[in-house]
């Protein structure tokens, strides 16, 4: 029997060159009105796109800040035939890059492969040596994002039947990954088989990831799309338009409490209020085993300006105080499935002896 049908992700997000001297990523900012790649090689430049959402989804800026490692060590390594402490340099660059975004644990694990991999195992190697291994790990990282992708894929097109209308909430597809995505993955691959599939997707209030991403990705690869408002999402399941919610995650605890985009507790609160099933799909490198419970995940505040403006219009009072958490926690009893690249895990979750 022939491999289910895994299509190719619909756009590329990011990559490191050839050579390894330059990491090139797709501005996410400037989507849907302008396709515009970004080639980086300093620190402070890969350190702003990360920060500033160019780069997001959290497979993705784990793909980011290991090829950004390594693009790193490649002119470090140039440096030091001058006289720059190579090693000095990667420390303070990794630390750079894991304080970018402190939520998703999948960049902070990219850094640190990619770090010890550039780490001095012979005295007399040269360090154009010690960057090519981090250039080689950071492509390793890269490819495995792929190749979970589709594993994703394939295990969580199962909770996927023709003519169904799936909800989503922000955007977990291709453009948060290396490769054709972690929640909008199973809809790629129940497309690719010839299967009608729906989706909704969620605005994603602030900044509307699921109205200028998830919708952008979909369309362009082919699969019917509908933008709703995040304060639409209980509505169309009580009006029955919904039979599934597929979202991902930015971490997961040991014991399968969620954290994923702000707004993603209130969907799985509708979802188990009306029975819908709430799959969570991520890759296993999302799972933090170490993190007992939700309560111990870091969320990251955001700018107050996310939400005090709408592009250079002030549409809060600028006394007025706001709270911009970017993610919140969905505790597990409210989880129907989580689908890794590994299988599909269903309650009681345990998570503490999970291969990472």
């Amino acid at each position: 029997m022939s491999a289910p049908l895994v299509p190719p992700p619909p756009v590329t997000v990011v990559d490191i060159s050839p050579a390894g001297d330059t990491l090139r990523i797709l501005d996410q900012t400037r989507l849907p009105g302008e396709e515009c790649y970004l080639e980086l090689r300093d620190i402070g430049r890969m350190v702003e796109a990360i920060r500033s959402l160019r780069v997001r989804g959290a497979p993705a800026i784990g793909v980011a800040a290991g090829c950004g490692m390594a693009v790193l060590g490649y002119h470090g390594a140039i440096a030091a035939r001058v006289g720059a402490d190579f090693d000095a340099i990667l420390m303070e660059s990794a630390d750079d890059l894991r304080r970018t975004r402190p939520t998703a644990v999948n960049l902070a694990r990219a850094v640190d492969r990619v770090l010890a991999a550039g780490m001095i195992r012979d005295a007399r190697e040269p360090y154009a040596v010690r960057a090519r291994r981090m250039r080689d790990e950071a492509i390793a990282i890269r490819d495995e994002d792929r190749a979970m992708c589709d594993a994703i894929g394939r295990h969580g097109a199962t909770f996927v039947r023709d003519g169904m209308r799936v909800l989503t909430h922000c955007n977990a597809g291709a453009l948060a990954t290396a490769g054709i995505g972690t929640a909008l993955a199973p809809i790629y691959v129940a497309h690719a088989r010839g299967q009608q599939v729906h989706v909704w997707a969620d605005e994603t209030r602030p900044l509307l990831q699921g109205a200028r991403l998830t919708a952008w990705e979909l369309q362009r690869a082919g699969v019917p799309v509908t933008v709703c408002s995040d304060g639409m999402a209980a509505t169309l399941m009580r009006e029955g338009a919904v039979d599934l919610v597929i979202v991902g995650a930015d971490r997961i605890a040991a014991n399968g409490d969620v954290a994923n985009k702000i707004g993603t507790y209130g969907v799985a609160v509708a979802a188990r209020h009306h029975g819908i099933p709430f799959v969570v799909a991520a890759p296993r490198t999302t799972i933090d085993r170490h993190c007992a419970s939700g309560h111990a995940i870091r969320i990251e505040q955001r700018s107050p300006d996310e939400l005090r403006r709408l592009g250079d219009r002030l549409v809060i009072p600028e006394a007025v105080p706001v709270h911009n958490p970017a993610f919140d926690v969905t505790p597990f009893p409210l989880v129907t499935a989580i689908v890794t690249d590994v299988g599909v895990h269903h309650p009681p979750y345990d998570f503490r002896d999970f291969p990472t």
